[in-house]
Protein backbone atom coordinates (compact mmCIF):
# COMPACT_ATOMS: atom_id res chain seq x y z
CA UNK A 1 0.00 0.00 0.00
CA UNK A 2 2.80 2.74 1.17
CA UNK A 3 4.56 1.71 -2.55
CA UNK A 4 1.19 2.02 -4.37
CA UNK A 5 0.56 5.64 -2.84
CA UNK A 6 4.28 6.55 -3.08
CA UNK A 7 3.85 5.75 -6.79
CA UNK A 8 0.81 8.03 -7.29
CA UNK A 9 2.72 11.13 -4.92
CA UNK A 10 5.39 10.90 -7.63
CA UNK A 11 3.04 10.07 -10.39
CA UNK A 12 1.10 14.19 -9.36
CA UNK A 13 4.37 15.52 -8.97
CA UNK A 14 5.75 14.77 -12.00
CA UNK A 15 1.97 15.81 -13.93
CA UNK A 16 2.07 19.03 -11.90
CA UNK A 17 5.92 19.54 -13.26
CA UNK A 18 4.52 19.85 -16.43
CA UNK A 19 2.17 21.67 -16.12
CA UNK A 20 4.43 24.61 -14.81
CA UNK A 21 7.31 23.87 -17.27
CA UNK A 22 7.75 24.91 -20.79
CA UNK A 23 7.16 21.85 -23.15
CA UNK A 24 10.37 19.83 -24.20
CA UNK A 25 9.29 19.21 -27.60
CA UNK A 26 8.62 15.50 -29.03
CA UNK A 27 11.34 12.74 -28.45
CA UNK A 28 11.99 9.16 -28.66
CA UNK A 29 12.40 6.90 -26.21
CA UNK A 30 14.30 3.57 -26.73
CA UNK A 31 15.90 1.27 -24.29
CA UNK A 32 19.72 0.98 -24.00
CA UNK A 33 20.01 -2.03 -25.36
CA UNK A 34 17.83 -1.40 -28.43
CA UNK A 35 19.69 1.50 -28.90
CA UNK A 36 23.63 -0.33 -28.80
CA UNK A 37 22.03 -3.10 -30.91
CA UNK A 38 20.72 -0.51 -33.65
CA UNK A 39 24.23 1.43 -33.87
CA UNK A 40 25.96 -2.16 -34.71
CA UNK A 41 23.80 -2.82 -37.37
CA UNK A 42 24.12 0.48 -38.89
CA UNK A 43 27.91 -0.35 -38.58
CA UNK A 44 27.05 -3.41 -40.65
CA UNK A 45 25.30 -1.80 -43.22
CA UNK A 46 27.63 0.68 -43.86
CA UNK A 47 30.52 -1.65 -44.18
CA UNK A 48 28.48 -3.82 -46.60
CA UNK A 49 27.36 -1.38 -48.98
CA UNK A 50 31.23 0.25 -49.05
CA UNK A 51 32.62 -3.00 -49.88
CA UNK A 52 29.59 -4.42 -52.74
CA UNK A 53 31.00 -0.43 -54.26
CA UNK A 54 34.37 -1.31 -54.12
CA UNK A 55 33.94 -4.43 -55.52
CA UNK A 56 31.43 -3.90 -58.18
CA UNK A 57 30.79 -0.25 -59.17
CA UNK A 58 31.88 0.94 -62.10
CA UNK A 59 34.00 3.80 -60.54
CA UNK A 60 36.12 2.53 -57.54
CA UNK A 61 36.38 4.26 -54.95
CA UNK A 62 40.45 4.83 -53.93
CA UNK A 63 40.71 6.82 -50.78
CA UNK A 64 44.43 8.51 -49.84
CA UNK A 65 45.38 7.96 -46.57
CA UNK A 66 47.88 10.49 -46.00
CA UNK A 67 49.33 10.97 -42.46
CA UNK A 68 48.66 14.39 -40.98
CA UNK A 69 52.39 15.15 -40.19
CA UNK A 70 53.49 14.09 -43.71
CA UNK A 71 51.21 15.82 -46.67
CA UNK A 72 54.46 16.12 -48.59
CA UNK A 73 53.53 12.62 -50.00
CA UNK A 74 49.92 13.48 -50.67
CA UNK A 75 51.02 13.04 -54.21
CA UNK A 76 53.35 9.92 -54.03
CA UNK A 77 50.09 8.05 -52.58
CA UNK A 78 47.70 9.21 -54.94
CA UNK A 79 49.87 8.43 -58.18
CA UNK A 80 50.63 5.07 -55.63
CA UNK A 81 46.92 4.45 -55.89
CA UNK A 82 45.84 5.38 -59.22
CA UNK A 83 48.43 3.15 -60.45
CA UNK A 84 47.04 0.28 -58.51
CA UNK A 85 43.83 0.38 -59.47
CA UNK A 86 43.65 1.52 -62.85
CA UNK A 87 46.89 0.35 -64.61
CA UNK A 88 46.09 -1.66 -67.23
CA UNK A 89 47.69 -4.91 -66.00
CA UNK A 90 48.56 -5.57 -62.19
CA UNK A 91 51.83 -3.63 -60.64
CA UNK A 92 54.90 -5.32 -58.64
CA UNK A 93 53.85 -3.41 -55.44
CA UNK A 94 57.88 -4.01 -54.38
CA UNK A 95 59.16 -2.80 -57.91
CA UNK A 96 56.96 0.16 -57.63
CA UNK A 97 58.35 1.02 -54.21
CA UNK A 98 61.61 0.82 -55.18
CA UNK A 99 61.25 2.87 -58.31
CA UNK A 100 59.89 5.35 -56.09
CA UNK A 101 62.40 5.59 -53.94
CA UNK A 102 65.87 5.60 -56.48
CA UNK A 103 63.63 8.44 -57.75
CA UNK A 104 63.92 10.66 -54.75
CA UNK A 105 67.67 9.40 -54.85
CA UNK A 106 68.30 10.17 -58.56
CA UNK A 107 66.48 13.59 -58.08
CA UNK A 108 69.74 14.41 -55.50
CA UNK A 109 71.92 14.61 -58.88
CA UNK A 110 74.30 13.16 -56.60
CA UNK A 111 76.44 10.38 -58.08
CA UNK A 112 77.48 9.01 -54.89
CA UNK A 113 73.74 8.55 -52.88
CA UNK A 114 71.89 5.81 -54.23
CA UNK A 115 69.28 3.37 -53.25
CA UNK A 116 70.28 -0.51 -52.87
CA UNK A 117 67.51 -3.35 -52.69
CA UNK A 118 68.54 -6.41 -51.35
CA UNK A 119 70.90 -7.25 -54.09
CA UNK A 120 72.30 -4.38 -55.06
CA UNK A 121 73.45 -4.36 -50.86
CA UNK A 122 74.83 -7.74 -51.02
CA UNK A 123 77.40 -6.73 -54.04
CA UNK A 124 78.07 -3.36 -52.11
CA UNK A 125 78.73 -5.38 -48.94
CA UNK A 126 80.80 -8.02 -50.01
CA UNK A 127 83.23 -4.83 -52.07
CA UNK A 128 84.00 -4.24 -48.57
CA UNK A 129 84.80 -7.92 -47.34
CA UNK A 130 88.09 -9.76 -47.17
CA UNK A 131 87.48 -10.93 -50.95
CA UNK A 132 84.72 -11.14 -53.62
CA UNK A 133 84.78 -12.02 -57.32
CA UNK A 134 84.60 -9.72 -60.06
CA UNK A 135 87.33 -7.21 -62.11
CA UNK A 136 88.76 -5.53 -59.32
CA UNK A 137 87.73 -1.98 -60.42
CA UNK A 138 86.18 0.92 -58.90
CA UNK A 139 83.47 2.65 -60.90
CA UNK A 140 81.62 6.06 -60.32
CA UNK A 141 78.25 7.56 -62.35
CA UNK A 142 78.98 10.63 -64.14
CA UNK A 143 76.78 12.66 -65.98
CA UNK A 144 74.85 9.78 -66.96
CA UNK A 145 77.53 7.65 -67.67
CA UNK A 146 79.48 4.90 -66.07
CA UNK A 147 83.34 5.57 -65.55
CA UNK A 148 86.18 3.81 -64.36
CA UNK A 149 87.78 5.72 -61.10
CA UNK A 150 90.56 3.05 -60.91
CA UNK A 151 92.03 -0.77 -61.24
CA UNK A 152 92.75 -2.36 -58.60
CA UNK A 153 96.32 -3.50 -57.97
CA UNK A 154 96.71 -7.71 -59.76
CA UNK A 155 93.11 -7.56 -60.70
CA UNK A 156 91.90 -9.11 -63.85
CA UNK A 157 90.86 -5.09 -64.79
CA UNK A 158 94.01 -3.69 -64.48
CA UNK A 159 95.78 -6.23 -66.09
CA UNK A 160 93.50 -6.37 -69.20
CA UNK A 161 94.63 -2.41 -69.54
CA UNK A 162 91.46 -0.34 -67.90
CA UNK A 163 92.47 3.08 -66.67
CA UNK A 164 91.09 5.59 -64.71
CA UNK A 165 88.31 7.83 -66.75
CA UNK A 166 87.65 5.29 -68.91
CA UNK A 167 84.07 5.15 -69.68
CA UNK A 168 81.97 1.92 -69.75
CA UNK A 169 79.46 2.08 -72.87
CA UNK A 170 78.26 -1.44 -72.28
CA UNK A 171 78.15 -4.31 -70.34
CA UNK A 172 78.07 -8.06 -72.66
CA UNK A 173 76.35 -5.68 -75.35
CA UNK A 174 74.00 -4.14 -72.62
CA UNK A 175 74.14 -0.16 -72.58
CA UNK A 176 74.94 1.15 -69.29
CA UNK A 177 73.94 5.01 -70.10
CA UNK A 178 71.81 6.28 -67.19
CA UNK A 179 72.40 3.57 -64.81
CA UNK A 180 73.33 4.03 -61.44
CA UNK A 181 76.86 2.72 -60.30
CA UNK A 182 75.48 0.21 -58.49
CA UNK A 183 73.13 -1.20 -61.34
CA UNK A 184 75.90 -1.10 -63.36
CA UNK A 185 78.45 -3.31 -60.72
CA UNK A 186 75.84 -6.34 -60.87
CA UNK A 187 76.50 -6.74 -64.33
CA UNK A 188 79.96 -6.43 -63.94
CA UNK A 189 80.68 -8.79 -61.50
CA UNK A 190 80.20 -12.85 -61.13
CA UNK A 191 81.56 -15.74 -60.94
CA UNK A 192 85.58 -16.40 -61.03
CA UNK A 193 86.18 -18.25 -64.18
CA UNK A 194 83.27 -16.54 -66.42
CA UNK A 195 83.79 -13.70 -68.55
CA UNK A 196 82.41 -10.22 -69.29
CA UNK A 197 82.42 -7.97 -71.92
CA UNK A 198 82.99 -3.87 -71.24
CA UNK A 199 82.95 -1.47 -74.32
CA UNK A 200 85.12 1.02 -73.91
CA UNK A 201 85.03 4.66 -74.84
CA UNK A 202 88.79 6.26 -74.13
CA UNK A 203 89.22 9.81 -74.78
CA UNK A 204 88.35 10.14 -78.75
CA UNK A 205 89.30 6.78 -79.40
CA UNK A 206 86.66 4.46 -81.06
CA UNK A 207 84.91 2.56 -78.54
CA UNK A 208 86.68 -0.90 -77.67
CA UNK A 209 85.61 -4.16 -76.23
CA UNK A 210 87.27 -5.65 -73.80
CA UNK A 211 87.10 -8.98 -72.39
CA UNK A 212 88.08 -10.00 -68.83
CA UNK A 213 87.93 -12.98 -67.11
CA UNK A 214 86.62 -12.81 -63.35
CA UNK A 215 88.48 -13.34 -60.30
CA UNK A 216 88.79 -13.57 -56.66
CA UNK A 217 89.62 -10.29 -55.92
CA UNK A 218 91.12 -10.06 -52.08
CA UNK A 219 91.55 -6.90 -50.72
CA UNK A 220 95.13 -6.68 -49.92
CA UNK A 221 95.22 -3.09 -49.75
CA UNK A 222 99.34 -2.19 -48.69
CA UNK A 223 102.60 -3.59 -50.69
CA UNK A 224 105.89 -2.16 -49.70
CA UNK A 225 109.76 -2.66 -50.84
CA UNK A 226 112.77 -0.87 -49.25
CA UNK A 227 115.55 -0.05 -51.76
CA UNK A 228 119.04 0.25 -51.65
CA UNK A 229 119.24 4.06 -50.13
CA UNK A 230 116.60 3.44 -47.69
CA UNK A 231 113.62 4.56 -49.84
CA UNK A 232 110.39 2.76 -48.79
CA UNK A 233 108.01 3.04 -51.81
CA UNK A 234 104.09 1.93 -49.94
CA UNK A 235 101.90 1.61 -52.37
CA UNK A 236 98.29 1.72 -50.82
CA UNK A 237 95.03 0.38 -53.15
CA UNK A 238 92.00 1.59 -51.19
CA UNK A 239 91.18 2.21 -47.71
CA UNK A 240 89.46 -0.78 -45.96
CA UNK A 241 89.76 -1.37 -41.94
CA UNK A 242 92.73 -2.83 -41.71
CA UNK A 243 94.92 -1.00 -43.83
CA UNK A 244 96.60 1.65 -41.18
CA UNK A 245 97.27 -1.76 -39.47
CA UNK A 246 98.50 -3.32 -42.41
CA UNK A 247 100.34 0.08 -43.25
CA UNK A 248 101.99 0.20 -39.72
CA UNK A 249 103.50 -3.62 -39.70
CA UNK A 250 105.25 -2.76 -43.01
CA UNK A 251 106.62 0.23 -41.91
CA UNK A 252 107.49 -1.36 -38.47
CA UNK A 253 109.61 -3.78 -40.51
CA UNK A 254 111.07 -1.46 -42.29
CA UNK A 255 112.15 0.93 -39.68
CA UNK A 256 114.23 -2.17 -38.40
CA UNK A 257 116.00 -2.33 -41.97
CA UNK A 258 116.96 1.27 -42.28
CA UNK A 259 114.22 3.33 -43.81
CA UNK A 260 114.96 6.97 -44.08
CA UNK A 261 112.12 8.64 -46.32
CA UNK A 262 108.82 7.60 -47.65
CA UNK A 263 106.68 7.40 -50.69
CA UNK A 264 103.24 7.04 -50.16
CA UNK A 265 101.52 6.26 -53.18
CA UNK A 266 98.33 6.29 -53.45
CA UNK A 267 97.49 6.52 -57.25
CA UNK A 268 94.70 4.80 -58.65
CA UNK A 269 93.14 4.43 -55.21
CA UNK A 270 89.31 5.33 -55.03
CA UNK A 271 89.27 5.83 -51.06
CA UNK A 272 87.51 3.75 -48.60
CA UNK A 273 87.42 4.30 -44.80
CA UNK A 274 87.33 7.82 -44.02
CA UNK A 275 88.97 6.93 -40.21
CA UNK A 276 91.27 4.50 -42.08
CA UNK A 277 93.07 8.03 -43.85
CA UNK A 278 92.80 9.34 -40.35
CA UNK A 279 94.78 6.94 -38.76
CA UNK A 280 97.34 6.63 -41.55
CA UNK A 281 97.70 10.90 -41.43
CA UNK A 282 98.40 10.39 -37.31
CA UNK A 283 101.28 8.25 -38.03
CA UNK A 284 103.03 11.68 -39.47
CA UNK A 285 100.96 14.69 -38.34
CA UNK A 286 102.08 16.21 -35.24
CA UNK A 287 99.61 16.40 -32.31
CA UNK A 288 97.18 18.87 -32.15
CA UNK A 289 97.53 20.01 -35.96
CA UNK A 290 94.33 19.47 -38.06
CA UNK A 291 94.33 16.38 -40.27
CA UNK A 292 90.73 17.55 -41.79
CA UNK A 293 87.74 19.51 -41.56
CA UNK A 294 84.67 17.49 -41.45
CA UNK A 295 80.93 20.09 -42.23
CA UNK A 296 78.00 18.40 -41.75
CA UNK A 297 74.55 19.62 -42.55
CA UNK A 298 73.48 23.44 -41.08
CA UNK A 299 76.98 22.46 -39.07
CA UNK A 300 80.02 24.54 -38.76
CA UNK A 301 83.24 22.71 -40.19
CA UNK A 302 84.61 20.50 -37.34
CA UNK A 303 88.55 19.90 -36.84
CA UNK A 304 89.93 16.39 -36.65
CA UNK A 305 93.56 16.82 -35.28
CA UNK A 306 96.26 14.21 -35.05
CA UNK A 307 96.31 12.61 -31.70
CA UNK A 308 99.57 11.33 -29.63
CA UNK A 309 101.41 8.14 -30.46
CA UNK A 310 103.92 6.59 -32.50
CA UNK A 311 104.87 9.52 -35.09
CA UNK A 312 107.71 9.31 -38.47
CA UNK A 313 109.39 11.79 -38.56
CA UNK A 314 111.10 10.97 -42.10
CA UNK A 315 110.98 13.25 -45.63
CA UNK A 316 107.33 11.83 -47.10
CA UNK A 317 106.55 12.38 -50.97
CA UNK A 318 102.48 11.57 -51.85
CA UNK A 319 101.95 10.39 -55.20
CA UNK A 320 98.76 11.07 -56.68
CA UNK A 321 96.86 10.82 -60.05
CA UNK A 322 93.25 11.36 -61.48
CA UNK A 323 92.19 7.91 -59.83
CA UNK A 324 92.90 9.34 -56.71
CA UNK A 325 89.79 10.03 -55.04
CA UNK A 326 87.99 10.74 -51.67
CA UNK A 327 89.95 8.99 -48.93
CA UNK A 328 93.32 9.03 -50.61
CA UNK A 329 92.69 12.96 -51.19
CA UNK A 330 92.03 13.22 -47.58
CA UNK A 331 95.36 11.70 -46.98
CA UNK A 332 97.56 13.82 -49.54
CA UNK A 333 95.68 16.96 -48.31
CA UNK A 334 96.68 16.11 -44.50
CA UNK A 335 100.12 15.36 -45.28
CA UNK A 336 100.72 18.59 -47.64
CA UNK A 337 98.96 20.89 -45.41
CA UNK A 338 99.82 19.85 -42.24
CA UNK A 339 103.23 17.60 -42.56
CA UNK A 340 104.93 19.87 -45.12
CA UNK A 341 105.22 16.84 -47.76
CA UNK A 342 105.24 16.94 -51.31
CA UNK A 343 102.82 15.58 -53.70
CA UNK A 344 103.60 14.57 -56.66
CA UNK A 345 102.12 13.49 -60.37
CA UNK A 346 98.58 14.47 -61.41
CA UNK A 347 95.85 16.15 -60.45
CA UNK A 348 93.63 13.78 -58.27
CA UNK A 349 89.93 12.52 -58.93
CA UNK A 350 88.29 15.29 -56.73
CA UNK A 351 85.61 13.57 -54.56
CA UNK A 352 85.40 16.23 -51.13
CA UNK A 353 81.83 14.25 -49.86
CA UNK A 354 81.25 12.10 -47.36
CA UNK A 355 78.87 9.19 -47.63
CA UNK A 356 77.12 7.14 -44.74
CA UNK A 357 75.04 4.02 -45.37
CA UNK A 358 71.64 2.97 -43.39
CA UNK A 359 70.99 -1.10 -43.81
CA UNK A 360 67.36 -1.40 -43.68
CA UNK A 361 65.57 -3.79 -42.48
CA UNK A 362 64.62 -6.07 -45.84
CA UNK A 363 68.53 -6.24 -46.41
CA UNK A 364 68.09 -2.80 -48.69
CA UNK A 365 70.42 -0.10 -48.23
CA UNK A 366 70.57 3.67 -48.39
CA UNK A 367 74.04 5.32 -49.49
CA UNK A 368 74.20 9.37 -49.41
CA UNK A 369 75.76 12.39 -48.73
CA UNK A 370 75.97 13.25 -45.34
CA UNK A 371 78.66 16.12 -45.75
CA UNK A 372 82.01 17.38 -47.36
CA UNK A 373 85.28 17.20 -45.92
CA UNK A 374 87.97 20.16 -46.24
CA UNK A 375 91.50 20.37 -46.35
CA UNK A 376 93.54 21.28 -42.93
CA UNK A 377 93.36 24.76 -44.60
CA UNK A 378 90.05 24.46 -45.33
CA UNK A 379 90.23 24.10 -48.98
CA UNK A 380 87.05 22.02 -50.74
CA UNK A 381 88.33 20.21 -53.45
CA UNK A 382 85.60 18.53 -54.85
CA UNK A 383 85.09 18.03 -58.71
CA UNK A 384 88.73 20.28 -59.16
CA UNK A 385 91.18 17.59 -56.82
CA UNK A 386 94.24 18.15 -55.20
CA UNK A 387 97.18 19.79 -57.86
CA UNK A 388 100.82 18.21 -57.10
CA UNK A 389 103.28 20.31 -55.62
CA UNK A 390 105.47 18.54 -59.09
CA UNK A 391 103.61 18.11 -61.84
CA UNK A 392 104.69 14.60 -63.19
CA UNK A 393 102.77 12.82 -66.25
CA UNK A 394 102.58 9.47 -67.58
CA UNK A 395 104.77 8.06 -70.31
CA UNK A 396 102.40 8.07 -73.93
CA UNK A 397 102.56 4.84 -73.96
CA UNK A 398 100.45 4.05 -70.87
CA UNK A 399 97.52 5.04 -72.20
CA UNK A 400 97.53 3.19 -74.82
CA UNK A 401 94.64 1.98 -76.79
CA UNK A 402 93.54 -1.60 -75.61
CA UNK A 403 94.57 -4.59 -77.91
CA UNK A 404 92.18 -7.51 -78.20
CA UNK A 405 93.92 -10.80 -77.91
CA UNK A 406 91.13 -12.22 -79.48
CA UNK A 407 92.20 -10.14 -82.79
CA UNK A 408 94.76 -11.22 -85.24
CA UNK A 409 96.85 -9.09 -87.53
CA UNK A 410 99.29 -9.63 -90.14
CA UNK A 411 101.01 -8.20 -92.67
CA UNK A 412 98.61 -6.24 -95.14
CA UNK A 413 96.66 -5.74 -92.05
CA UNK A 414 95.70 -1.60 -91.38
CA UNK A 415 93.89 -1.13 -87.94
CA UNK A 416 94.59 1.77 -85.10
CA UNK A 417 95.44 -1.14 -82.71
CA UNK A 418 98.40 -1.66 -84.61
CA UNK A 419 99.72 1.56 -84.30
CA UNK A 420 99.67 0.78 -80.71
CA UNK A 421 101.13 -2.37 -81.02
CA UNK A 422 104.24 -0.73 -82.80
CA UNK A 423 104.80 1.53 -80.23
CA UNK A 424 104.75 -0.53 -77.41
CA UNK A 425 108.11 -2.66 -79.87
CA UNK A 426 109.33 0.69 -80.50
CA UNK A 427 109.76 1.21 -76.27
CA UNK A 428 110.28 -1.99 -75.77
CA UNK A 429 113.51 -1.68 -77.82
CA UNK A 430 112.24 -2.84 -81.23
CA UNK A 431 112.03 -1.55 -84.42
CA UNK A 432 108.50 -2.05 -86.22
CA UNK A 433 108.83 1.00 -88.98
CA UNK A 434 107.04 4.13 -88.97
CA UNK A 435 104.70 4.12 -85.86
CA UNK A 436 101.24 3.99 -87.72
CA UNK A 437 98.35 1.97 -88.66
CA UNK A 438 100.30 -0.22 -91.24
CA UNK A 439 101.24 -4.08 -90.55
CA UNK A 440 104.26 -4.57 -92.58
CA UNK A 441 107.19 -6.75 -92.60
CA UNK A 442 108.93 -4.81 -90.79
CA UNK A 443 106.48 -4.66 -88.23
CA UNK A 444 106.43 -8.46 -88.67
CA UNK A 445 110.04 -8.79 -88.26
CA UNK A 446 109.96 -6.64 -84.98
CA UNK A 447 107.24 -9.01 -83.83
CA UNK A 448 109.58 -12.24 -84.67
CA UNK A 449 112.28 -10.90 -82.66
CA UNK A 450 109.84 -9.87 -79.32
CA UNK A 451 108.36 -13.58 -79.70
CA UNK A 452 111.71 -15.44 -80.03
CA UNK A 453 112.88 -13.11 -76.49
CA UNK A 454 109.81 -14.26 -74.94
CA UNK A 455 109.61 -18.01 -76.26
CA UNK A 456 106.90 -17.83 -78.12
CA UNK A 457 106.51 -19.32 -81.48
CA UNK A 458 108.18 -16.73 -84.20
CA UNK A 459 105.33 -16.31 -86.66
CA UNK A 460 105.18 -12.45 -86.41
CA UNK A 461 101.49 -12.41 -86.35
CA UNK A 462 100.07 -10.09 -83.53
CA UNK A 463 97.22 -12.40 -81.80
CA UNK A 464 96.76 -14.46 -78.58
CA UNK A 465 99.63 -14.99 -76.01
CA UNK A 466 101.81 -12.64 -78.21
CA UNK A 467 99.03 -10.03 -77.68
CA UNK A 468 99.01 -10.88 -73.58
CA UNK A 469 102.82 -10.81 -73.51
CA UNK A 470 103.46 -7.51 -75.28
CA UNK A 471 101.15 -5.67 -72.54
CA UNK A 472 102.64 -7.43 -70.25
CA UNK A 473 106.38 -6.47 -70.79
CA UNK A 474 104.55 -2.97 -71.50
CA UNK A 475 103.27 -2.69 -68.12
CA UNK A 476 106.16 -4.17 -66.08
CA UNK A 477 108.23 -1.44 -68.19
CA UNK A 478 106.14 1.03 -66.69
CA UNK A 479 106.61 -0.04 -63.41
CA UNK A 480 110.44 -0.66 -63.57
CA UNK A 481 110.99 3.00 -65.47
CA UNK A 482 107.91 4.84 -63.56
CA UNK A 483 108.74 8.67 -64.13
CA UNK A 484 106.45 9.83 -61.02
CA UNK A 485 108.45 7.43 -58.82
CA UNK A 486 111.71 8.47 -59.99
CA UNK A 487 110.82 12.13 -59.22
CA UNK A 488 109.09 11.21 -56.09
CA UNK A 489 112.07 9.80 -54.88
CA UNK A 490 114.37 12.62 -55.98
CA UNK A 491 112.41 14.98 -54.26
CA UNK A 492 113.52 13.24 -50.74
CA UNK A 493 116.81 14.16 -50.76
CA UNK A 494 118.13 10.81 -49.68
CA UNK A 495 121.30 9.90 -51.11
CA UNK A 496 122.71 6.44 -51.75
CA UNK A 497 125.95 4.92 -50.02
CA UNK A 498 127.93 5.26 -53.02
CA UNK A 499 127.11 8.45 -53.66
CA UNK A 500 128.07 10.18 -50.55
CA UNK A 501 131.15 7.94 -50.47
CA UNK A 502 132.13 9.92 -53.41
CA UNK A 503 131.76 13.22 -52.05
Amino acid sequence: MDEQKKDGEQTEMNEQQVKTEKPAGKFLRIKPFAFIMLIFLTILVTVGLTIFALTFGDQKVVEVKVPIERTEFKKLYEAYDALQSKYYEDINEEDVVYGAINGMFDALGDPYSDYMNHEEATSFNESLSSSFQGIGAEISERNGYIMIVSPIKNTPAEKAGLQPRDMVLAVDGQSVKGMSSTEAVLLIRGEKGTKVVLTIQRGEAEPTDITIVRDDIPVETVYGQLDESGIAHFQITSFSENTAKELEKLMAEFETKGMKAIVLDVRQNPGGFLKAAIDISNLFVEQGKTIVQIQEKDSEPELVVAEGGKKYQLPVTVLIDEGSASASEILAGALKESFGAKIVGLTSFGKGTMQEVIYLEDGSNLKFTTGKWLTPKGNWINEKGIKPDVEVAYPDYASLPYIDPSQKFEIGANHVTIQAAKRILEVLGYDPGEVNQEFDEKTAAALKEFQQANELEATGILSGDTTYALMDAISEKLKTDDPQIVKAKELLGVKTEEATSNE
